[in-house]
């Protein structure tokens, strides 16, 4: 079948970069792109006029929210409750899973559905670990290779693993607790799934090796993440230099940064995606300390930097900078990596972030977000057949309305996109040709009864965390209302 889209506004490809259409369409095929311009004079089997919209590559997320995000509950916290965030010494040695598998993957469902909702088609996800016994399971992910397939959400999974936890000690010290073995069979079960994970959904479900954080793998898993990579020949990502803290741990630990951790082990190359990446030397918060350029390093080894400009900024925490990184020729892609998934809300974060620490307005161009969001993520794949709307692409778009009289007017599209817009202005999502979005909704799919479930499932995730709590504080302590709730109700009276 041939489809065509037409639209006020298309975003192509040409000459090795995104290019703008006026009043033009999206042709394709199967799933396959044949035509993108203003003219095509051949026969369409179906023809959608979208009216006043932008057609746009599929956005590729990759660092993609893929559970209740936990954030709800704590990155608005201050010192006086971080420690509670943390597994205590006791749960450490009881610790136990929280959610049943069917409540995992019904949360999994609405998740990835969310995804889509917001207009991305390929999405590397990742999840809280906090409620887990150690990791996620190889049955897991194939619970969710299953639900990918059935919603069609183009995706690279792999069970997390990670070789030791976050802890709370006395006084609220942080110190990683390591159990070796927990760490060697959640690698076994990532290097399984990567092997076979993705059968039965062609090219829809990739895999991929998805570490926890660098900080909690050791040695051992480090050194077997890469031999892994090398027999897989798989992507792998890492949530690497994203914290002060993880820095002090590495450095009491190997006495190296992440990254020349990471580079001594062989780690840092094409196929290895770092989520974060922001504390470097340099960095106003690292200082210079031992004179690495490693902004330089991840350039030279052509590693992507997944920048999540939205999570980043909620935890207090900035790259610097965006175009920094990109004029050093480290290449960029973007993650959502909190709740909403909105990669239109991602972007203008992310050039609004660029501003603010540049103190320039010039910086952090809507066109450069977009082509994180859309390239650079395809580049970080090894993919030239996604991010991108020209003949021979895979036929993975999203439509976003400017019909809303709230996204006002604008001079520019990408500008009006970035700076108007928002993931609710999604109205019509294709991936691999097959429409999985139709004016803004996913056909088929309850998503009240699943949005009631995700509500059920984030009362227990908060409830959970009193057990974790080397104090055993109560869910209210641990998270007060903003506001204080009155213990009386109001007076109904009419005065006169």
């Amino acid at each position: 079948m041939v489809t065509r889209l037409r639209a006020r506004y298309v975003v192509g490809y040409a000459d090795g970069d995104l290019v703008l259409y006026d009043d033009a369409c999206v042709v394709y095929e199967g799933d396959t792109v044949l035509y993108v311009g203003p003219f095509f004079e051949g026969p369409v089997d179906e023809d959608h006029d979208l009216g006043h919209a932008i057609v746009l590559p599929g956005f590729v997320d990759l660092n993609a929210l893929a559970d209740n995000d936990h954030a709800i509950l704590d990155h608005w916290q201050g010192d006086d409750r971080q420690d509670g965030l943390l597994w205590s010494e006791d749960y450490f040695a009881h610790r136990h899973e929280v959610f049943g598998l069917d409540a995992l993957l019904t949360q999994r469902r609405f998740a990835l559905a969310q995804l889509l909702l917001q207009g991305i088609t390929t999405a590397m996800p990742i999840a809280a670990e906090s409620y887990r016994a150690w990791a996620e399971t190889y049955d897991e992910m194939a619970g969710v290779a299953e639900i990918a397939g059935e919603l069609g959400l183009r995706t690279y999974l792999g069970p997390s693993y990670r070789g030791g936890v976050h802890v709370a000690g006395p006084g609220g010290s942080r110190r990683v607790a390591w159990d070796p073995e927990a760490g060697r069979r959640s690698l076994e079960e990532a290097v399984a799934f990567a092997r076979d994970g993705g059968a039965g959904h062609g090219d829809l479900v990739r895999t991929a090796l998805l570490p926890a954080r660098v900080e909690t793998l050791g040695p051992e898993l480090l050194r077997a993440t890469r031999k892994a990579q090398e027999e897989l020949d798989v992507p792998v990502r890492f949530q690497a230099a994203q914290s002060l803290a993880e820095l002090r741990l590495l450095r009491a630990e190997h006495g190296r940064h992440t990254l020349r951790l990471l580079d001594d082990e062989g780690l840092l190359e094409p196929r290895t995606l770092l989520a974060h990446a922001w504390a470097v030397n340099g960095h106003s918060q690292v200082g210079p300390g031992d004179g690495e350029d490693h902004v330089g390093l991840l350039a030279e080894r052509g590693v992507t930097v997944v920048y999540c400009p939205l999570a980043n900024q909620r935890y207090a925490m900035a790259l610097e900078s965006f175009d920094g990184y990109r004029e050093r020729g480290v290449n960029l892609a973007l993650g959502t990596d909190t709740f909403p998934p909105d990669m239109v809300r991602t972007m203008e974060s992310g050039s609004a972030q660029a501003r603010t620490i540049a103190r320039d307005r010039g910086a952090g161009q809507a066109a450069d977000l977009l082509r994180a969001a859309t390239l650079g993520g395809a580049a970080a794949l090894g993919r030239d057949d996604l991010g991108r709307l020209a003949p021979g692409a895979r036929a993975d778009i999203t439509v976003v309305s400017f019909d809303d009289v709230r996204t006002g007017v604008f001079d520019d599209p990408v500008r009006g996109l970035v700076n108007h817009a928002h993931g609710g202005g999604v109205t019509r999502v294709v991936v691999a040709g097959r429409t999985v979005v139709e004016d803004g909704r996913i056909p088929g799919l309850d998503l009240d009864a699943l949005r009631a479930e995700a509500a059920a499932h984030l009362a227990s995730y908060r409830r959970s965390y009193s057990e974790r709590d080397h104090r055993r504080r109560s869910p209210d302590d641990l998270f007060p209302s903003s506001l204080r709730r009155p213990s009386q109700v109001p007076d109904s009276t009419v005065v006169d």
